[in-house]
């Protein structure tokens, strides 16, 4: 870029939406999906995941013909290179690949005229942005998203490690499908239905809520057969004391041939987690919750689909694409949410 522009990482129009607090200062933005000044009341792998920027969009509005993004080189050279993917209008535009000594990520060829920019962040990793850059002469101004807010928590199915870009994640695709204005919070091996986690969905803003629970639970034996249903019933309970008539849905896991049936040291299988999450459903309704909804994990990969889940548990990049738009033709339109209903720029 011959002549250019920085914009301020704060207190300007550049935003990172989908990002729960962002550590900043002078020199950098880091954003993190918990909240930056009490992470010490978290596990600390609970911290490491949060600090992956799943979902988490650097925004603008500008007539720029090209946008470069800033970032410190990946930390793992042995990762394959991150991925960031620029949608104008909320149409993808471009995918560019960071390997481990690029700093500077670079969108060319935008379309004359003011549009609403999103860098989708690369979803594994942690990033932290520099600089942001654009045209010289060119006008900016922050995106003001009132488009509806869909906040949805889960594992690493959720955060989606194996998607293609940080845009083909199962969550960005349906955001983009239905223009939702996303918080991810996905958080691989760490989806353990905490009270903690529980308080940080009741606060934010929500329109829309899913809450996928049971695989790391299995996994890591962290609760049991007595604990279960309860910590279900109780997460639902924290988030409707300021969320009591938002649309939610609790969605099982999915398919996962070797968990199946063998039971974990806590005494669960994903088939008994499947009953359970639909009790704390059955339960809550009928106690008045009619706005919530349970959603067999069964539904979203099927037996058929098991060559694109390569371990039997985690989908491939085609893998999420199918997941996304399993999952945007069954629960979304369950919780009443219509096609496209956002506001745009």
């Amino acid at each position: 870029m011959s002549s250019s522009q920085s914009l301020p990482l704060t207190d300007g129009p550049v935003t990172f939406a989908g990002a729960l607090s962002l550590e900043a200062n002078r020199e950098y933005v880091r954003p993190w999906r918990l909240p930056f000044d009490a992470l010490d009341l978290f596990h600390p792998a609970l911290v490491e995941r949060a600090g992956n920027p799943a979902g988490v969009r650097l925004t603008l509005v500008s007539d720029t013909s090209a946008l470069t993004v800033e970032v410190e080189p990946q930390r793992d050279e042995a990762n394959e290179p991150w991925q960031f993917d620029l949608l104008v209008d909320g149409e993808f535009h471009q995918r560019v690949s960071q390997s481990s000594e690029r700093t500077a990520i670079t969108f060319t060829d935008l379309p004359a005229g003011e549009h609403r920019l999103e860098v989708w962040l690369h979803q594994v990793g942690v990033v932290t942005v520099r600089r942001v850059v654009i045209d010289d002469g060119a006008a900016a101004r922050a995106f003001e998203d009132a488009r509806p807010h869909w906040v949805t928590y889960g594992s690493s199915i959720t955060h989606c490690g194996a998607a293609a870009g940080p845009s083909e994640t199962w969550p960005a695709i349906v955001a983009n499908r239905y223009d939702l204005n996303l918080t991810c919070m996905g958080y691989g091996g760490n989806c353990h239905i905490e009270p903690m986690v529980a308080r940080l969905i009741r606060d934010l803003p929500a329109d829309y809520i899913t809450l996928k629970l049971g695989i790391n639970v299995q996994g890591g034996s962290t609760l049991s057969e007595r604990t279960f249903r309860e910590m279900v019933i109780g997460m639902v309970s924290i988030i409707r004391e300021k969320h009591p008539t938002t649309p939610m849905a609790i969605v099982s896991p999915v398919l996962s041939p070797p968990r199946e049936v063998q039971v974990n040291p806590a005494g669960l299988n994903l088939q008994m987690m499947r009953d359970l999450n639909a009790e704390a459903v059955d339960r809550l309704r009928a106690h008045g919750d009619e706005h919530l909804h349970y959603v067999d994990g069964l539904q979203l990969m099927l037996e058929s689909d098991l060559p694109l889940m390569p371990d039997a548990l985690h989908p491939n990049a085609d893998g999420y694409r199918l997941m996304g738009k399993r999952f945007g033709d069954i629960v979304m339109p369950l919780l009443g949410v219509d096609s496209r209903v956002g506001a745009g720029a």
